[in-house]
């Protein structure tokens, strides 16, 4: 349905990875190296899908992960997503590179809402963004730290993505029928402004930054160890380290002050043919050795998914490219169903495995392949 509503440079903005897309694919792929051992003739009534995250309870243990630029999916946007997050008893992330104000994404969710740091703009713009979100009533900052540069996305320069954004009128004629052949998404887009500047990202003094400003910002924006130690200083909340995918930056990250830690490749987004996210899991989870969370993020489409990265030691998973779609085909009402989908899922997995609970669930439930030990 996405697909259908929105323009091609749109939807593989939202639906492609970096380069070969290898990692995309294997995101995906490695749930399947993973089967289950249900317990039969088990009668389960009912199944508690609540669990407890950076000190807030949730109705599933599936968050909606910050996804970038999602008011050119819908004009809703993130407030849209955060809505249907709060009415389903789940925490929204509202990424740094988004198109409506943090103070109306946090009032538009009856659930907890956190915030996705890029320094974007230098330290002046994050301060005031660290401490905007501290009043607007955000519960904890996750710090992506695997975005160095932005990754080479084949598929956006194929598109013309550049081109449409901040090109001249002849560079973009080349790309315009795709834009023209959903007349639907192009009359909302038109109305809702057009290309709005990044409202969370001003610089004292100046102006929010354009949109067009976004890749080259990244480039000098590199959030390391050291950076952690100021921004620990400024958020009194939890910290979490979004971007992880060895143990020795588990253990770094626990020891830079952490509440948990994300294993996460970015969606297949940033550095193509790092492993998937599912397959590292265990190392990460090993590391940690139970003195921070562990979430997880990547390849998630089913509620299955979900029961196997818990099984593996993940507290709760994010969900980007799951919920996005649905975005994009219906704006609110597409998150909505998004997650009734996957609260479904999850529900019938947990019957057909005999567990009765999302805390429950343990390695004993799965199998796993030898060489993921090793």
């Amino acid at each position: 349905m996405a697909r259908g509503r929105v323009p091609r440079a749109v939807f593989d903005y939202l639906d492609g990875g970096a380069e070969g897309e290898v990692t995309l694919q294997e995101n995906c792929r490695s749930f399947q190296d993973v089967t289950f051992r249900p317990r039969h003739a088990v009668e389960v009534p009912r199944c508690d899908l609540r669990t407890r995250i950076l000190g807030v309870d949730l109705a599933l243990p599936a968050l909606l992960a910050p996804v970038g630029y999602s008011r050119l999916m819908h004009p809703g946007g993130e407030v849209a997503a955060a809505r249907g997050a709060g009415a389903a008893g789940t925490a929204y992330i509202l990424s740094t590179i988004s198109g409506h104000r943090m103070e109306d994404v946090k009032a538009a969710s009856s659930g907890p809402v956190f915030y996705q740091l890029y320094l974007l703009g230098g330290r002046g713009a994050a301060e005031a963004a660290i401490e905007r979100a501290r009043q607007a009533g955000f519960s904890a900052l996750f710090v992506t730290i695997d975005t160095a540069v932005s990754g080479m996305r084949e598929r956006d320069v194929r598109n013309g993505v550049k081109e449409l954004i901040c090109g001249g009128w002849m560079q973009k004629i080349p790309f315009l029928p795709q834009v023209l052949s959903r007349p639907g998404w192009l009359v909302s887009f038109l109305l809702d402004g057009g290309m709005p500047p990044l409202p969370n990202v001003v610089i004292p003094g100046e102006r929010p930054m354009p949109l067009v400003d976004v890749n080259a910002a990244l480039a000098s924006s590199t959030v390391t160890w050291q950076d952690l130690r100021w921004i620990r200083e400024l958020w009194r909340g939890p910290v979490v380290i979004k971007g992880v995918l060895t143990g020795d930056d588990a253990r770094r990250a626990i020891d830079e002050g952490a509440a948990a830690v994300v294993v996460s490749n970015h969606g297949g987004r940033q550095l193509d043919c790092v492993p998937a996210s599912l397959r590292v899991l265990p190392e990460v989870v090993a590391a940690v050795d139970g003195r921070i969370e562990v979430l997880m993020d990547g390849g998630i489409r089913r509620g299955s998914d979900i029961v196997k990265a818990l099984c593996l030691g993940a507290r709760a998973v994010l969900c980007g490219r799951a919920y996005a779609y649905g975005l994009a085909a219906a704006g609110e009402a597409g998150v909505t169903r998004a997650l009734e989908i996957l609260r479904v899922d999850l529900e019938r997995t947990l019957r057909l495995l005999g567990c009765p609970s999302v805390a429950a669930l343990d390695r004993t439930y799965v199998n796993v392949p030898p060489s993921w030990h090793a």
